[in-house]
């Protein structure tokens, strides 16, 4: 019943040209009839909890019944959030301001809250720094965040002043990435999307994927989001290797990153184990929040968390280019979670 309420949700909710685009497309890239493709999305949403583009971007159109029934879906995304994460904690990781007072032990950087500190403590923040970044108190996607030089502004104060008056939650010391992330791309400073979940008072780590910036100028030139034209690959959690080739949210495969030409499979990224140990203590801080998605950056000392998103992706280790198995992370949970 819940399932056919979401289907009904879905359609309610859906935007016809864009569904028609998504069944298009598989339509020329298959020669599948359309009618049958749609008829098959509303199957998948149905008995699977897969939204439509669950349905593209994972292919269900090319899987059986029996290899569907083994991925994580949005709707069981959804219910995994609903049993794991309480909304009334929700604001520790969806705020900036008060993630990074609750996680400052895992920062490795300095941080100013604008909204409790005044021009006198700013000045002590941005003593002897070329650069800051201040980011939205709430913001998603990279949206919103901001590189200033304190050389082009007539002091820290002046620099205060554009940051106060720009709505900023949050300004932070720059993280100066390994030369081995930023020789991937430099403009950026490239993460380790680290899910974590945590099972009768244990964390688990779920999987690691590297993700790396790609805009080319603009304000998404210095984010690694998907959605801001980033490029993810999945990673080896235990060796630090990435294990598979490029994705983008057009969902374009790439082999090499396009900026520095750099080869995805094999590349050897440090620190990868410790970034996984510092997200598994992480995971204990808040007992109310078991289900996060945790951005790591790697400096030249070692790993630095980022952020947290307790609406974390489920998307990235699914893709068919880095399943070519055809299973899904929907086994691994259930082994966690018996009442999934």
């Amino acid at each position: 019943m819940k399932r056919i309420r979401y289907l009904l949700r879905v359609l309610h909710g859906a935007s016809i040209q864009k569904l028609t685009k998504i069944i298009s497309r598989i339509h020329e890239q298959t020669g599948k009839s359309c009618v049958l493709l749609f008829a098959d999305i509303l199957i998948c949403a149905v008995k699977y909890g897969a939204g439509y583009n669950d349905y593209l971007i994972f292919a269900f159109y090319e899987m059986t019944p029996k290899q569907r029934k083994t991925y994580v879906t949005r709707f069981i995304n959804k219910r995994m959030i609903s049993l794991l994460n309480k909304p009334s904690h929700e604001c520790l990781f969806d705020r900036k301001t008060l993630f990074n007072d609750r996680f400052a032990a895992y920062l490795g950087r300095e941080s100013f809250n604008v909204q409790h500190f005044g021009a006198s403590e700013f000045l002590r923040f941005a003593q002897g720094k070329d650069a800051v970044f201040a980011k939205p108190d709430i913001g998603q996607c990279g949206k919103g965040i901001e590189c200033f030089y304190l050389s082009a502004y007539d002091g820290p104060t002046d620099l205060y002043r554009v940051i106060k008056e720009g709505g900023f939650g949050v300004v932070e010391e720059a993280i100066v990435q390994h030369e081995v992330l930023a020789a991937l791309y430099p403009f950026s400073v490239n993460t380790l999307r680290i899910v974590t979940l945590v099972s009768n008072g244990t964390p688990y780590p779920i999987y690691t994927v590297l993700k790396t910036g790609n805009a080319e100028e603009g304000a998404f030139r210095f984010v690694d989001n998907l959605e801001s034209g980033g490029i993810c690959a999945p990673v080896n959690m235990q060796t630090g290797v990435v294990m598979g080739i490029g994705h983008t949210a057009a969902l374009t495969n790439l082999t090499h990153h396009p900026y520095s030409g750099i080869e995805f499979i094999g590349y050897q990224l440090p620190f990868v184990p410790e970034a996984v140990r510092l997200c598994l203590s992480a995971a204990m801080e808040v007992p109310e929040i078991r289900y996060v998605g945790w951005d790591v950056a790697i400096t030249p000392e070692g790993p630095v968390i980022v952020e947290g998103n307790c609406h974390p992706g489920y998307d990235f280790w699914q893709l068919p280019e880095h399943t070519p198995n055809k299973t899904g992370l929907l086994p691994y949970y259930k082994s966690l979670l018996h009442d999934l």
